[in-house]
């Protein structure tokens, strides 16, 4: 009797250590020699920093069935979904994408997070990059560094929700399910190119700035992180938090003050001018995963009242669309994190999608 309880006992600890090994972020770095650029820069080595979680799996034939790939937005890195609205709804013990099932990928694109980026030391003269170099990389991070052929499952937000649109344009075989939030299909215009060309115009006509070579960051920096919070905003929960004039000048000054001190005039001007060669809406029928595609109704980015998201969805094969109601409960655009409030559809998606 005294052997069967310590061998339960040691069988329970093994299980709870490959659990804590499953939820315990794991960092790497992938190099690519003489990365080539769309427009024919180059780089000696292009540096992809990333995050795993969980373990790969295979079937029968020897192919990893399990690797989920989560993309960042503008300016972020995979370390915001360890963030606890995304965290501690999906990847965690139980959660729809339980490392202890699921392969996660959590990339740090070009020009973000531990990824080379101007900050580095170029600064002004680092290669102008694009959604295509960016989507290409993150192909050669899955493929060569991680050995996959396959994906279970691409899930982007934002920026990263653009780059899903081009995953499954490019290699329809390659995932069983996309799930894009927060984007258009579409080339950014409109509003949404306008507020950007404010942003990229604060940094770049401020004389400080000096063709991104400057000692300390230009003023013009300000007025881009206006722009961000603006185009970020969501208008319930920024009302409840900035009740009075008081209130809504001192919000300002803080989000004002804790960006600048974490943000790079060059990394944000080169992040935002990234997706000036983004557009998959020639292309949508060659998709042929299942795709949930979710928006927020009080998103500024990318707002309802464009239709572009209804009408886009028809020609893709396995389309959906979902608009999320805005509520007490949404964060305007960043609502893509908030996974509480859509992760039904996910679990509609993973059902829908599996083999």
């Amino acid at each position: 009797m005294t052997k069967m309880r310590i061998a339960w006992a040691a069988l329970v600890v093994g299980m709870m250590a490959g659990t804590a090994r499953a939820q315990n972020p794991q960092p790497g770095d992938f190099t690519i020699a003489n990365f080539r650029f769309a427009d024919g820069e180059t780089l000696p080595a292009l540096r992809l920093h990333y995050m795993t979680l969980g373990e790969p799996k295979r079937d029968a034939s020897g192919h990893v069935n399990n690797a989920v790939l989560i993309l960042h937005g503008t300016g972020g890195s995979g370390r915001q979904f360890l963030a606890p609205q995304f965290r501690d709804v999906l990847l965690r013990t139980g959660g729809l994408l339980d490392p202890a099932k699921y392969y996660i990928i959590l990339p740090d694109d070009i020009g973000h997070g531990g990824s080379s980026k101007p900050s580095d030391g170029l600064r002004g003269q680092f290669p102008h990059f694009g959604y295509h170099a960016m989507v290409s990389a993150e192909y050669r991070l899955v493929t060569v560094c991680l050995h996959l052929d396959h994906l279970r499952l691409i899930v982007g937000t934002s920026m990263g929700c653009m780059h899903s649109w081009m995953w499954g344009e490019r290699s329809p075989d390659f995932m069983d399910a996309l799930m894009p939030l927060a984007c258009l299909p579409e080339p950014i215009a409109g509003r949404n190119r306008i507020w950007r060309k404010m942003l990229m115009d604060s940094i770049t006509n401020d004389p400080e700035w000096n063709q991104g070579n400057y000692q300390e960051q230009p003023r013009g920096l300000t007025g881009a992180i206006y722009m961000l919070i603006l185009a970020g905003s969501a208008p319930i929960q920024m009302q409840k938090e900035a009740p009075t004039p008081d209130a809504a000048d001192a919000l300002l000054a803080r989000q004002v003050e804790q960006r600048r001190k974490s943000t790079d005039a060059n990394d944000l001007l080169y992040a935002v001018a990234s997706s000036r060669d983004y557009d998959p809406s020639k292309d949508l029928e060659k998709i042929k995963a299942p795709v949930m595609y979710i928006n927020s109704a009080d998103d500024f980015i990318n707002p309802p009242e464009l239709g572009i998201a209804p009408r886009d969805i028809r020609r893709v094969k396995h389309g959906r669309f979902v608009l999320i109601p805005a509520s007490d409960a949404t964060h305007g655009h960043g609502t893509h994190t908030y996974a509480a409030i859509w992760q039904q559809y996910l679990a509609e998606l993973l059902q829908e999608s599996a083999h």
